[in-house]
């Protein structure tokens, strides 16, 4: 994914609450949310990534979930393993949270640049590849795309904070605040050293400035009270046209 904001325990009957956008190249290949039943394993929920195989936010029917962020690095060279592997390791395996990122730290240099969410229906982690340093996170609410845990993007902020206002909210409000494609003043934008062009397009929520490139889905994922998991997911083509909805519970 490529902006994430989330609840963390900010409700007791819903311990999660996340909504992301997935940004991505529209001819790279992806299979639409579904289970992974084909795969023998009936129990997770995610996309996949037809290309390299992994996903960027999956959750399974035990409460196990995870998505992953790229950190914005042009020029960094190829790493050998995909990131989109993280999550489906996470969510495929037996280790907890904690356990799981500490083994990572072995080898998290085999990935280009990730921020990473793995949890359950008791606790969060977040890894920053470039920090290195796993932490547990406190109930609250947080946002983060291609930086850092609550770097103050506009984008970042804004959704952070609609979120916030919006806890409650049904899901066509959390979709509304997902379609956010206003661009920000040149002032506003962060300096990550692509073109002014392309980070005044990456600068939206949502985005369809190119026919190339722009925002592929939309999902909410809540975590609720007696075992109840609910994730949708909305689709879209070059510019933003609408191609479809799946919702698992």
């Amino acid at each position: 994914m490529c902006l994430i904001a989330f609840a963390w325990q900010q409700s007791p009957q819903q311990p999660l609450l996340l909504i992301g956008n997935r940004d991505e190249f529209h001819h790279r290949p992806t299979r639409p949310l579904s289970n992974w039943a084909t795969e023998g394993h009936p129990e997770l929920l995610a996309g996949k990534d037809l290309e390299a195989g992994g996903t960027w936010l999956g959750v399974t029917r035990e409460g196990r979930f995870a998505a992953v962020t790229n950190i914005r690095a042009p020029g960094a060279a190829k790493a050998p393993k995909s990131r989109g592997q993280l999550p489906l390791d996470y969510l495929l395996g037996a280790l907890g949270p904690a356990e799981f990122l500490d083994m990572l730290s072995s080898t998290q240099d085999q990935y280009a640049g990730f921020n990473l969410l793995v949890g359950d229906r008791e606790q969060l982690w977040f890894l920053n590849s470039q920090h290195g340093q796993p932490r547990q996170l406190e109930p609250g609410v947080y946002a983060v795309s291609n930086a850092d845990l609550n770097s103050p993007w506009p984008k970042t902020l804004a959704l952070r904070s609609g979120l916030a206002n919006n806890l409650d909210a049904e899901d066509e409000a959390l979709f509304s605040l997902l379609a956010d494609d206003r661009l920000y003043a040149d002032s506003q934008l962060p300096d990550t050293g692509i073109s002014l062009e392309w980070e005044r397009m990456l600068s939206a929520a949502f985005i369809v400035g190119l026919p190339e490139y722009g925002t592929r889905s939309s999902s909410i994922l809540r975590l609720q009270a007696q075992d109840r998991i609910r994730l949708i997911e909305r689709r879209f083509g070059p510019l933003g046209e609408p191609q479809g909805e799946t919702c698992k519970e």
